[in-house]
């Protein structure tokens, strides 16, 4: 009989039923649970299925029955992997996760801020409409998509998503490379694509080569002061040099 413990279930939605394998098991679900409350919770378990509940070092170490850990979506950044394969526990995620959410989520938010969709509804809910006295007010700048360049970091599925999305609007999708590599078929170099973009979007893992990939440096090679859509890890942007850029007027 194998022990199966779904650590946080309330993160996947209601309507999201996870199948039961097949073979003999006891399966536990807790609706979220604290780091203290970890170890104690998976003690004896098989399997263990996360969502966002971190498994570091110490934890894994203090489970020496554990055979896997189900992350149940595309990120792994919560599980220490070099640990996890040290103490020989296999890691699985969800890949091709959102691949549609995602992609639309982020032209979402590019139209909101490129046509100004929040501010324009609270000017009218507060009378701007009303008060301007003619068919139009222009309180705030909008822009079009067509013919914008949209730097992409990252291009798995996401990313490749948000490329065709983004190809129908007339846009011009342009792919980085990483970070210190030379330009591969098919990418531009990193530099490049900071300085050159109208719209940035982030589409990769966080770990120790991406985090606080967007920096100081980056910020300052953004002449076109893009948006920044960050659909990906917070990690990857450095949230300190992000508001020094925002008061320096850089994005």
């Amino acid at each position: 009989m194998q022990k199966i413990v779904f650590l946080d279930a309330a993160t996947l939605a209601e309507a999201v039923v996870l199948p039961k394998p097949a073979f003999p098991h006891l399966w536990t679900n807790f609706a979220a649970t604290a780091p203290h409350q970890t170890v104690a919770r998976a003690a004896g378990a098989q399997i263990v299925i996360v969502n966002k509940v971190r498994f570091d070092a110490a934890t894994i170490a203090a489970l020496p029955g554990l055979r896997l850990i189900a992350i149940a979506a595309t990120g792994f950044d919560n599980v220490d992997l070099d640990a996890a394969r040290a103490a020989g526990v296999a890691v699985t995620n969800i890949r091709g996760y959102s691949v549609n959410a995602v992609p639309e989520h982020v032209m979402a938010l590019i139209l909101a801020l490129k046509r100004q969709i929040v501010p324009y509804v609270a000017d009218v809910r507060a009378g701007g409409w009303q008060a301007a006295g003619q068919f139009a007010f222009h309180t705030h700048r909008i822009s079009d998509l067509r013919g914008a360049r949209i730097g992409l970091f990252g291009s798995g599925a996401s990313g490749q998503r948000v490329a065709e999305l983004a190809k129908a609007f007339g846009m011009e999708p342009v792919f980085a490379a990483r970070r210190g590599a030379a330009a591969r078929p098919g990418t531009l170099n990193f530099d490049e694509v900071l300085a050159t973009s109208e719209i940035l979007s982030l589409h990769c893992p966080l770990n120790a080569e991406t985090e606080n990939m967007i920096g100081a440096r980056e910020f300052a090679l953004m002449r076109r002061k893009p948006l920044l859509i960050n659909t990906a890890r917070g990690g990857l942007v450095d949230e300190e040099a992000l508001e020094r850029a925002l008061d320096d007027d850089l994005v």
